[in-house]
């Protein structure tokens, strides 16, 4: 539905049964977070905290929890998009469907930023940072933080809303040495629009005006978080899902437009070469990203409605709430996929191992088709135009297969997936590093922040092997390894001994077992080994063996292999790849509740409690 602000949308979610109020007082330290995460689980309804400690504003969670309510929420206007998206993907098919995209002359409209007449509710207020809701989500937080923050920049050498960008970067609004009430922390990552915008700031000397909204319509969270081409304005996409064009006012103290109908508005200003340590913050990995070096925000005006509501999420290890962005995402990108890069029929950046460490991709080989030979060509051509491609290039480790092997393979049933490339990969060829690059900001694998490595694997042609779906019997690991566990068909998981680097900051234990191992070993059988530091927990869920693998490997340090060789500079294997998945000195600590906290949270969803029959 086309809602013009977050409480028409409150309203209307709680019409129809998808929110509920609590009205007993919740903390906002590391208390509704807990209930969001158990809220998300259960797939709850929205959660309308009326009465939260600290602050006088009432606080929204789980708003996107389950996909048909996010759906719900957008339910008018998805159509609509779909055909700007369709139309994107093929520009023809209005000759051919000329009845179904009648209406897209008329959303391109609606979708056009409009200006705010009279005076923008947004202004109604003025408050401090600390007034805000201070929501801490894990225990090792540095402070509090907006989870969902819509941050507004544009670029200095063209200012306008055409050029301008609206992204979901971090906002720590206490702790660190942040001066309280006057500064907070922006962490943005790498591949991001704002830093465009700031490199352009900088190059100009000059500092970097910038607006944090929390709250306004739903579509600009959803807005914020689109992976859209750069110079391609959110505000645009946002309007198209509103059904609306998102209305804009004139701020009266700062260079940059109001967003009329936001909850609250932070404005202020990056100034030139300021930065403070900012985090650490429970991130969508399942760890803690520590605390760096970002930008900081010198605070000018703290601006919100009459009636404002502050929207939060929590992230941490998947699925979480974000795992719903996700998921409409695809829904409403899938079709223009196939147009970024020739050949490319689907991507999926797999959630379970924190989006960005594994992307798998299926793809085409269409050059040759006289010729026998089975060895990936224009795979790897789609390949490298993946890790150039937007936020893809931050993918860690890039599965690729050929859409002729199997027609019907989806690529969103990762087991199938995983099945079919290690029925078919070659080692000794079908290996690509990339060392020494960029890897995601929160990603603690590789050897410094933003730095590590990258593999892709691309496998086409028949069937080489049969997977085993069972450990082998009566194998002998060396002192140090245990447990073999099958995580799936052709995956052995196996315990090994606690990561103890030497003088060289390395522990070679896994790549020393690797250089022993036969062809004729029975654990040969199997393509993938992981080593890590408990196999029954990597093995019990599909979900676990995702996570500890792809979250703990540097692919050009941790992958070694059964008869590994390097000709030519190309690094290849005659056997089992051996991966390295334990956790390192480097690696940050994953997330764990406080018990405390959860046990209150028990309580408040015990019989009789304010959450029974919710959580």
């Amino acid at each position: 539905m086309g809602y013009a602000t977050l409480r028409d949308c409150v309203e209307d979610l709680e019409r129809h049964g998808h929110l509920v109020r609590i009205d007993a007082e919740v903390d906002p330290h590391l208390e509704l977070a807990e209930i969001q995460r158990r809220a998300y689980a259960a797939g709850a309804p929205a959660l309308y905290f009326s009465r939260v400690k600290g602050t006088t504003f009432p606080v929204l969670g789980n708003l996107f929890g389950t996909l048909p309510r996010a759906r719900f929420v957008f339910r008018d206007a998805l159509a609509s998009v779909q055909k700007l998206i369709e139309l994107k993907a093929d520009p023809s098919r209005p000759l051919r469907q000329p009845l179904r995209y009648l209406g897209v002359p008329w959303t391109a409209w609606t979708m056009l930023p409009k200006r705010a007449w009279g005076a923008a509710p947004v202004l109604a207020n003025q408050t401090q940072i600390r007034a805000l809701p201070q929501v801490v989500c894990w225990p090792d937080d540095g402070g509090a933080f907006v989870t969902l923050p819509q941050v507004y920049t544009e670029h200095p050498d063209a200012p306008g809303h055409m050029r301008s960008n609206l992204g979901m970067y971090r906002i720590q609004l206490s702790g660190g040495r942040y001066q309280p009430d006057s500064e907070i922390g922006l962490h943005y990552q790498l591949h991001r629009g704002i830093g465009v915008h700031h490199t352009a700031a900088l190059r100009r000397s000059e500092r970097l005006p910038v607006h944090v909204y929390i709250g306004g319509p739903p579509s600009l969270a959803l807005a914020a978080v689109m992976p859209l081409p750069e110079g391609l304005p959110e505000l645009l996409f946002a309007g198209a899902l509103s059904r609306r064009g998102m209305r804009l006012a004139h701020s009266p103290d700062h260079p940059l437009p109001l967003l009329a109908d936001a909850d609250f508005c932070i404005t202020g200003y990056i100034e030139p070469g300021r930065t403070l340590p900012e985090g650490p913050f429970g991130d969508h990995l399942g760890y803690y990203s520590l605390a760096h070096e970002f930008p900081v925000l010198r605070v000018e005006r703290v601006y919100h409605r009459t009636g404002a509501i502050w929207p939060f999420t929590v992230v941490g290890r998947p699925p979480q709430e974000d795992t719903t962005f996700g998921a409409l995402i695809h829904e409403i990108t899938g079709p223009i996929v196939p147009t970024l890069i020739p050949g490319l029929r689907a991507v999926n950046a797999v959630d379970a191992a924190g989006v960005h460490p594994l992307l798998l991709a299926i793809g085409s080989e269409r050059y040759a088709p006289y010729s026998s030979d089975t060895s990936p060509a224009e795979l790897l051509t789609q390949a490298n135009a993946i890790l150039g491609l937007n936020q893809m290039s931050l993918a860690k480790v890039l599965l690729i297969v050929d859409q002729a092997d199997d027609p019907e393979l989806d690529i969103h049933d990762i087991a199938a997936f995983l099945r079919h490339l290690l029925e078919r990969f070659d080692p000794r060829r079908d290996l690509h590093f990339q060392t020494e690059t960029t890897i995601d900001t929160l990603d603690y694998s590789g050897q410094g922040l933003h730095r590590g490595s990258k593999l892709v694997i691309a496998a086409r042609g028949p069937k080489r092997r049969e997977l085993p779906g069972e450990p082998p019997r009566g194998v002998r690991l060396p002192d140090g390894f245990s447990d073999p566990r099958v995580c799936l068909p052709g995956v052995l998981a196996v315990r090994g001994p606690a990561y103890s680097a030497g003088a060289d900051g390395y522990d070679a234990a896994v790549e020393s077992w690797a250089s022993q191992l036969s062809a004729a070993d029975p654990l040969s059988a199997f393509p993938w080994i992981v080593v890590c530091d408990d196999s029954e927990f990597c093995a019990r869920t599909l979900d676990n063996f995702l996570w500890v693998t792809f979250t703990r490997v540097n692919p050009a340090v941790d992958v070694h292999g059964v008869g590994s060789a390097v000709r030519h500079k190309h690094w290849g294997a005659t056997g089992s790849l051996v991966i390295d998945a334990r956790r390192k000195p480097g690696h940050a600590p994953p997330l764990e509740p406080d018990a405390r906290v959860s046990a209150r949270v028990d309580a408040l969803a015990a019989r009789g409690g304010p959450l029974h029959g919710i959580l």
